[in-house]
């Protein structure tokens, strides 16, 4: 697994106060809460502001400028957020390149209804689809 990507996507152990060795690690951390500083790592990584990346997640942009770097979000909030990530590091995997799997995130896709995965990453579900379909692009499946 990307584990290890995808700590380093949020900032790494400075940021996220945890190392990830396993599914389970990934899961407490949620548990736990994922600070501002992740969130705006994950941003970054994206080349999302601080609005968009609100826009896909279940909290306001004005909650996430509220917060000091340091506070943690609620549960849903961080379970989404270490998705997203998951969906980047798994999408860098796949694509061999940040850049290139960015500007595929932009593009509209035919086996996403049309829709471009970053859109779909504002419910759980989406990310789901997304995640599916770099396995399917991995293993040469073209719809």
């Amino acid at each position: 697994m990307h584990l290890s990507r995808i700590a380093q996507i949020l900032g790494g152990k400075a940021t996220l106060k945890t190392e990830l060795h396993s599914q389970m690690d990934l899961m407490e951390l949620g548990q736990r809460g994922v600070s501002k500083k992740a969130l705006l790592r994950l941003a970054s990584y994206l080349r999302l502001s601080v609005g968009e990346i609100s826009e896909l997640l279940p909290v306001t942009e004005r909650t996430i400028q509220r917060y000091m770097p340091a506070d943690l979000f609620r549960a849903d909030v961080s379970d989404h957020i270490l998705h997203i990530a998951e969906v980047a590091a798994r999408g860098e995997e796949v694509f061999g390149r940040k850049d290139k799997f960015l500007a595929w995130m932009t593009q509209p896709s035919a086996a996403l209804g049309n829709r471009t995965p970053e859109e779909l990453l504002s419910s759980r579900i989406g990310a789901e689809l997304v995640l599916d379909e770099l396995g399917r692009i991995e293993h040469g499946i073209i719809a």
